[in-house]
């Protein structure tokens, strides 16, 4: 029998909680799967080698026909971040999913890897040297011409791309000659942030065009708890792979404060907010010489595991009362949208209704995946079984939000750690 969309995935739901774990591992698995190639299919853009943050349409060849012009993008328009426009995160997916492809890498042995993260680290590539300025990581690549890009970037942004690098390069899966790509990346990034990290420039980094940035996204010290790591991360990233003593210098001097501030990053931040600071302390973590700041770290990170908790409950439950054709919303053609909001001088459209489920999906993989970034993770068995159930029925192919890629970073993680099937 032909049932109407919505009643097939509540069967579904009905059939993954009613069978046996071992019987439901490979429905789970499968539904996984439609989930890589949906990113791989519909977020993916090959001309740029980078990702999409969300899609307008299910049609095939018109999921991103939103992505601003090229003409648009060098008028810096509708605002230089690209907000609300789908090529506002590109540096943070790519990172992101260099990440998964590692954790899966680990797993798999799947050689075909090594092509898919040499493709992200391409695109990686691109937004930190297309438009010539040594060090600046922009958000994205507009597809149409594959050099044009916004000249606002984002700590954010640059958090996500050095995390993902050092990861890539740490991994069995890059060779000698793109790990040497690496250490000149990366040690231009950190020459970037000496340079222009200064009490002068109110610690920031400046955009692209060597202006400050008004929204204050771009100061690297001075910052909330939950940011005062990025700065000396991406200095001691720069050391491990270049060994160069300026990066180790610079990182000492900015260490013990940084994790000092890290201690009380808020109950209430959202998920991204505390993945990016995951991130940040994982790398001082896995290179932090000194004990005492070794262990201060841990004691972090396993207070924003808890917060983290807190927040992969409660987004669970939002989710779950969720109708399928919520979840499935697309997004819009931002240039059409009716209320746009002016943020500092920045004309930013607004998505509308689609905005929540945007955010729903992603705060489900981001909170759940820094369960995952602690030395031996554990998860309860609620948070098994909540975890089980998202990657068994949530409907992949029916959501346009780029938060898919974070679904797929927990469930190779937490593959990797042996803790699903």
């Amino acid at each position: 029998m032909n049932f109407p969309r919505p009643q097939r995935l509540l069967l579904t739901l009905f059939a993954v909680a009613s069978i046996p774990a071992h019987a439901a591992e490979p429905a789970l698995s499968a539904n996984i799967e439609q989930g890589w190639d949906v990113v791989w299919t519909r977020f993916y853009l090959p001309n740029v080698q980078t990702f999409g943050d969300y899609l307008s349409s299910y049609e095939k060849g018109k999921e991103q026909a939103h992505l601003p012009s090229a003409n648009e993008v060098k008028r810096q328009y509708p605002n230089p971040c690209g907000y609300s426009t789908g090529m506002e995160d590109g540096a943070i997916l790519g990172g992101a999913m260099l990440s998964v492809l590692c954790d899966r890498f680990e797993v798999t042995q799947d050689e075909s890897l090594r092509d898919k993260a040499a493709n992200v680290f391409a695109g990686l590539n691109r937004c930190v040297t297309v438009h010539g300025v040594k060090g600046f990581v922009a958000r994205n690549v507009c597809p149409e011409d594959a050099t044009s890009t916004y000249i606002n970037s984002s700590r954010d942004q640059v958090t996500h791309f050095v995390h993902g690098l050092w990861q890539y390069y740490h991994s069995p899966l890059p060779d000698e000659s793109t790990k040497q790509q690496i250490r000149v990346i990366l040690a231009d990034v950190a020459e970037r942030m000496i340079a222009f990290v200064t009490p002068e420039n109110d610690f920031d980094f400046c955009r692209a065009d060597g202006t400050r940035c008004p929204l204050g996204i771009c100061r690297m010290w001075n910052v909330q708890p939950h940011e005062a790591a990025r700065l000396p991360m991406i200095y001691a990233a720069a050391w491990d792979v270049t060994k160069n003593e300026r990066y180790r210098e610079t990182w000492r001097k900015y260490a013990a404060e940084a994790i000092a501030q890290s201690a009380k990053p808020g109950e209430q931040k959202p998920a991204y907010a505390l993945l990016q600071m995951q991130c940040s302390m994982e790398v001082l973590h896995a290179l932090e010489p000194d004990p005492a700041l070794k262990a201060q770290l841990l004691t972090h990170m396993l207070h924003v595991r808890d917060l983290a908790a807190q927040r992969f409950r409660s987004v669970s439950a939002q989710i779950a009362q969720k109708s399928p054709e919520d979840m499935s919303r697309t997004g819009p053609d931002w240039r059409t949208v009716p209320e746009w909001k002016n943020q500092k001088g920045y004309p930013n459209p607004q998505w509308g209704p689609f905005r929540e489920i945007w955010h729903l999906t992603r705060e489900a993989g981001e909170s759940a995946l820094i369960l995952l970034m602690v030395d031996s993770p554990a998860l309860t068995a609620e948070q098994q079984s909540t975890l089980q159930k998202m990657f068994g029925s949530f409907d992949y192919t029916h959501n346009a939000s780029c938060g898919l890629v974070y679904h797929l970073a927990t469930y190779w993680k937490a593959r990797r750690h042996h803790l699903i099937p």
